[in-house]
Order: C-alpha cells, then sequence, then structure tokens
C-alpha cells in the first residue's frame, strides 16, 4: 500500500511538472497581455488540482492496466501462432476503441450540423444521426483496418516509411477528388482518433507482438501502428464524403 501511495505521489509530481507550464501561459496572458484579473479563480484552480489527479490516476492505470494487458495478449496471440484471431482482434481492437471515442463523437455531431447547414443533407434528426453515425463508423473501420495493417507490417517486416509515404501520396490523391465540404473533416479525423485509450493499447500490442516475433525489434518495428490510424481515416473519410454527397 505504502508502494502505491509513493507511486501516485509521484505521478501527480510529475503531472503536475507537465501541466503547470499550461497554467503559467493562461496566466501571463491574462493579466499581462490582457490585463483583466483572471475570472473564477477559484473553479480554475480546483478544476487544475482535479486534472492533476486525474492525469496522474490515468497514468498509473496505464502502467498497471493497458499496456501489461495489450502485450500480454500479442505475446499469446504470436505463441499461439493463430494469425486469423490475430488479425481479427488488431481489427476489433482498433474499430472498439475508436467508435466510442468522445472526440470523434463531438467532430461527426458537429460535421452534421454544418452539413445541415450548409444545405448536403435535410434538416432533419434522422438525417443527422445517419450522417453522424456513418461518419463515425466509417473512422472507425478505417483505424480497424489500420492496425490491421500494420500488424501484419509487423510480421512481414516491411518498412513503416514506404507504407507511410504511400498512404499520404493516395490521401494528396483523394484530396484533389473529394467535395470540398468533406476535406477538412477528414484532416481532422485523422486527430481525433488517436485517443486515451487507444493509443497505449496499440502501442502495446505492436511493441509485444514485435518482441514476441524471432527477427524483429520492437523499436524498428514495434511502433508505427499509431501512424497508421492517423492516416488511414482521411483517406477513408473523404471517400466517404464522395459516395454520400
Amino acid at each position: 500500500m505504502q508502494k502505491l501511495i509513493k507511486h501516485i505521489l509521484g505521478n501527480i509530481k510529475d503531472s503536475l511538472r507537465d501541466l503547470l507550464p499550461i497554467f503559467v501561459v493562461i496566466a501571463v496572458f491574462q493579466l499581462l497581455i490582457l490585463q483583466q484579473p483572471i475570472p473564477n479563480i477559484g473553479d480554475l484552480l480546483f478544476g487544475f488540482v482535479m486534472v492533476v489527479i486525474g492525469l496522474a490516476l490515468f497514468i498509473y492505470g496505464l502502467e498497471i492496466g493497458l499496456f501489461p494487458i495489450g502485450e500480454s495478449m500479442a505475446h499469446e496471440f504470436a505463441r499461439k501462432g493463430s494469425l486469423f484471431w490475430l488479425l481479427t482482434f488488431a481489427f476489433a481492437l482498433g474499430f472498439g476503441t475508436t467508435v466510442a471515442e468522445p472526440a470523434l463523437i463531438a467532430v461527426a455531431n458537429e460535421a452534421a450540423q454544418v452539413a445541415i447547414n450548409g444545405g448536403m443533407i435535410e434538416n432533419s434528426d434522422a438525417a443527422r444521426l445517419e450522417y453522424a453515425s456513418g461518419l463515425r463508423f466509417t473512422v472507425a473501420l478505417s483505424v480497424g483496418f489500420a492496425i490491421l495493417v500494420g500488424v501484419i507490417r509487423i510480421i512481414k517486416g516491411w518498412p513503416v516509411q514506404y507504407l507511410i509515404i504511400g498512404g499520404y501520396a493516395g490521401v494528396v490523391v483523394l484530396t484533389w477528388f473529394a467535395p470540398a465540404e468533406i476535406i477538412g473533416i477528414a484532416y481532422d479525423s485523422g486527430g481525433v482518433t488517436t485517443s486515451t485509450i487507444t493509443v497505449p493499447l496499440v502501442t502495446a500490442l505492436g511493441v509485444g507482438l514485435a518482441s514476441s516475433l524471432k527477427g524483429r525489434n520492437p523499436m524498428i518495428d514495434g511502433f508505427g501502428l499509431i501512424a497508421f490510424a492517423s492516416l488511414s481515416p482521411m483517406m477513408f473519410v473523404m471517400v466517404y464524403g464522395m459516395i454520400v454527397t
């Protein structure tokens, strides 16, 4: 118990150190540039303390939960030699962690409202829900596909740079053909997929798998899955935009 408390207090100290510059920047611009008192200073300080504690607990949860389970499952799949179930797990992991991502839900709902205002879809709750859900599931499918491709890359030992260059070349080509209204949404979709759950689980999966395979270097082959998860939604969403508009 004492070791647990010491570890959490250490995480709190690290979180405070990391978040303190943000608080300093806000205070400097509010007091010196805008020359106005900080509004609701009590609520702001309370929220800052809660964020520090929450971040410390979240990091501790990653260390004892998500990272170990991701690595252990990768080791088990590699030991059993079941390629089908490994790829199925990789796809399901990418899809499941993305479809429930709050940032993606918010962006999809906002995109649906903008589409209504722009006359792209009819002004009804059903149309709004269909457009937002379609966008969410498109992004989730793209991330599932990206993690699957990334796992195949680790198994085969393909250089990550060639796949990344080819992917971004595809993004550039699709940008010429996609509707202008969907391009910005597609680019933003690549960012909202890298959530607080997806990143540690997928990273642990890649590192664990590369560590389990003979001839694979975890530093060279274990990383890169997150890049695929950020890249593929841009292409999928632009294709989605060309289909629905």
